[in-house]
C-alpha cells in the first residue's frame, strides 16, 4: 500500500458512502484511479467490506463486551483458532500489556453472554480472562 491507498482508506473510514467522484476530487486523482485502487484493495482483501456502524444505544437487542484473555505458554495459536471459531466473538486482537488477546463479544441477552463467556473460559490454553460490558460510545 502506498500513500494514496492510505489516504483513500482514511477517507472511507470517515465516510464509506463517499462516491467515486468525491473521492477522486478529494485525492486529486481521476475516477479511474480511485476505481482501480478500490478494486485492487478489495481483491487483496485489504478492504473486506463496507458497513454501517450504529451506536450501542440504537441496538437495544445487542449486548457488547470486551474480554481480555491471558494465554498459557506457547498456546496462542491454538487459543486464537478456538476463539475465531466461537460465534459470540466478533473481533479478536493481539495486544500487549496484561492481556495477550482482546476479544469483542456480542450477545442478544445476558444469558447468551453468560454462555459465550463459559465456553471461552473452557478453551484449553486460556490462563485467565476479564470481561467488561460496553455501556456507551462517545465517538
Amino acid at each position: 500500500m502506498d500513500d494514496l491507498d492510505q489516504q483513500l482508506i482514511a477517507l472511507l473510514r470517515q465516510n464509506a458512502r463517499l462516491n467515486i467522484a468525491d473521492l477522486a476530487h478529494k485525492l486529486g486523482v481521476s475516477r479511474g484511479t480511485v476505481n482501480n485502487r478500490l478494486r485492487k484493495l478489495e481483491d487483496q482483501q485489504v478492504i473486506l467490506g463496507y458497513t454501517v456502524r450504529l451506536r450501542p444505544e440504537h441496538e437495544p437487542d445487542t449486548i457488547r463486551a470486551w474480554m481480555g484473555v491471558q494465554v498459557e505458554g506457547n498456546t496462542t495459536r491454538q487459543v486464537i483458532a478456538s476463539l475465531l471459531g466461537e460465534p459470540g466473538v466478533v473481533s479478536l486482537h493481539d495486544t500487549n500489556g496484561r492481556w495477550d488477546l482482546l476479544a469483542e463479544i456480542e450477545a442478544s441477552s445476558m444469558r447468551q453472554l453468560s454462555d459465550v463467556l463459559e465456553r471461552i473460559r473452557l478453551i484449553s490454553g486460556i490462563r485467565g480472562t476479564e470481561t467488561n460490558i460496553h455501556l456507551t460510545s462517545y465517538r
